[in-house]
């Protein structure tokens, strides 16, 4: 079983409680097999329910709004940030990802092929026992989940996960002992000051969603663009 190993980051990157930690309705079911999991799938289709898998652990989620006004935000960034740096991409949004062969499976608040887009460039369908894991996963975390989610996206080797608890960004990155390491920056996005997210996160309690988007990508383009060589 992969551990997750934290150190220390050398910046906490913390902000005011913009999303309080208001628990989503939930509940965990234990020794459930995966044949059990699979089905629950089909059977939930697209309702807003999200289901996580860890070798016999089962837990499913409502999310609150909170919860998905973060997930939405921090996705709508990354967007902008890939878009304005011309880097192509593929995103995978909350789609469910899963490996019987490990025995996990989780649905990401959103997530991103950004080096390995082409491999699934046109896919209808993603199977990572051959298709590459998101190269970027989103995780909000405002309501606890019972289960260790870390260590689901470690078992399906995704490289590296933002973790949003309604107060700060932390930045996994995956080692090679299948481990994750607490970074304080992005190795996707070196130059992207992370508590400035925190501060457009603030900022949109006070204004609508176009103008946020405005904001954003007029400070990318004059406060980061200008300086993208210097800044990696």
């Amino acid at each position: 079983m992969s551990t997750v190993v934290e150190r220390p980051p050398r910046s906490s990157h913390r902000a005011a409680p913009v999303l309080p930690a208001v628990a989503g309705d939930y509940f965990l079911l234990t020794g459930m097999s995966w044949s059990f999991y699979e089905h629950l799938l089909a059977e939930l289709g697209n309702r807003q329910i999200r289901v996580t898998y860890h070798r016999g652990a089962l837990e499913l989620m409502s999310p609150s709004y909170r919860h998905e006004r973060g997930g939405g935000l921090l996705g709508w960034f990354v967007s902008i940030i890939l878009e304005e740096t011309g880097r192509p991409s593929v995103c995978g949004g909350s789609t469910t990802m899963r490996r019987q062969d490990v025995e996990c499976g989780l649905e990401p608040d959103d997530c991103f092929w950004i080096e390995n887009f082409s491999a699934v460039l046109g896919r209808r369908e993603i199977d990572l026992t051959i298709d590459p894991a998101p190269d970027l996963s989103i995780e909000v975390d405002v309501a606890s989940s019972s289960i260790d989610r870390l260590a689901v996206y470690a078992a399906l080797r995704v490289p590296e996960v933002w973790r949003f608890d309604g107060l700060m960004i932390r930045v996994y990155r995956l080692n090679e002992r299948g481990e994750y390491d607490v970074l304080d920056h992005s190795p996707t996005f070196p130059f992207l000051p992370l508590d400035k997210l925190i501060e457009f996160i603030e900022r949109s309690v006070e204004i609508d969603d176009m103008t946020l988007r405005r904001e954003f990508r007029e400070w990318l383009r004059t406060e980061i663009l200008p300086n993208l060589s210097e800044l990696q």
